[in-house]
């Protein structure tokens, strides 16, 4: 039990360091490419902070773990908003000024809301998980559209915050050696917090959905929260908001597709009536609260409380809830046939 301790621990730790060596890399190759910095801090920068989660979800389909593949994207998803812009609006109340911002709320929407259309069966298939994978590719077009708007047009708020975080420039082989740095931590650290994970979930009779919601989706989210706190500190409101918007997406749109595609097939029936609900749930909040009807955009302190609460509430329905046990999900004759047909 100590050395599975230890994995999750070492695994989250390299974890975070490791995504934020690829990003680094990442963006100083882009960079040298001579790609425009608003394109990079919404496209690269977002995906490679959610490289942890796709990294974690691959290994886990891969082991037949696709349980904790999904509850690790729904769970980032649940932590980034309940969680991270929860306390980062208990530190600092956050103000959106950006109009990238608002073009990118009904795109997470949209994402979200698609996503849930594709499991109503009860399944996450392979056509769901190349659906997916063509939605992350209209995604990322919508995104270098909304960048490329974003310069030729009126200053956006967030144009200077992206430049102020992103890394300085270095030279191209720094940047290679960074980026093959991070992602060979990347795949060193996810397969031991996958193994930890697992032998917890297994010795403790915990399914592995359970296992992803909570340990492994707040491991992979680490970084999202030291990056929202420190944007918030700097007064950088709108990438603090913007960091967790793209996370979000990315963790629909390309690692849930992870599980659809690599280990197709029915998942738990508590996807759809606790975790998918609470995802949706506060990813309207979300909307509601910080669109700026009429206005600019606000989470101040009493609604990141809120959010925080919502979070901690969630959790606790995970571990005392009956489903929190392993359960073994029986296919329907549609579902097995679905399987067949994916196999």
């Amino acid at each position: 039990m100590l050395l599975d301790i230890a994995a999750i621990i070492a695994g989250i730790t390299l974890l975070v360091w490791g995504a934020d060596r690829f990003v680094i890399g990442a963006s100083g190759i882009a960079s040298n490419l001579g790609l425009p910095p608003m394109i990079i801090g919404l496209t690269i920068v977002g995906f490679g902070t959610s490289a942890p989660e796709i990294l974690v979800s691959g290994v886990a389909a891969i082991q037949g773990n696709s349980g904790l593949a999904i509850g690790n994207s729904l769970g980032s998803n649940i932590a980034n908003i309940g969680l991270i812009l929860g306390v980062t609006a208990l530190i600092a109340p956050l103000n959106v000024r950006s109009n990238t911002l608002r073009r990118e709320y009904p795109i997470l929407l949209a994402v979200s809301l698609g996503t849930l259309v594709l499991m109503l069966d009860g399944v996450l298939g392979r056509v769901d998980g190349m659906i997916l994978l063509l939605g992350l590719v209209g995604m990322l077009y919508a995104m270098v559209r909304i960048g490329m708007r974003s310069l030729s047009g009126a200053p956006d708020p967030i144009t200077a915050e992206i430049l102020d975080e992103l890394p300085e420039s270095m030279s191209t082989g720094k940047a290679v050696f960074n980026f093959c740095l991070g992602l060979a931590l990347l795949l060193f650290s996810s397969r031991i917090l996958v193994w930890g994970a697992v032998n917890i979930a297994s010795s403790y009779g915990v399914s592995d959905l359970v296992i992803g919601l909570t340990i492994v989706a707040l491991g992979t989210s680490l970084p999202e929260l030291a990056a929202s706190i420190a944007s918030a500190l700097k007064n950088e409101h709108d990438i603090a908001i913007g960091n967790v918007i793209g996370s979000n997406m990315y963790n629909l749109l390309a690692v849930m597709a992870v599980p659809g595609l690599i280990a197709p097939g029915p998942f738990d029936p508590l996807v759809l009536t606790r975790d998918m609900p609470m995802m949706l749930g506060l990813t309207l909040a979300l909307f509601v609260i910080s669109y700026g009807f009429g206005g600019n955009g606000r989470i101040n302190r009493t609604e990141g409380f809120l959010l925080l609460a919502a979070f901690i509430a969630y959790q606790g329905v995970l571990f005392t809830q009956k489903g929190g046990a392993a359960t073994v999900v029986e296919p329907t004759a549609y579902q097995q046939t679905i399987e067949q047909q994916s196999t």
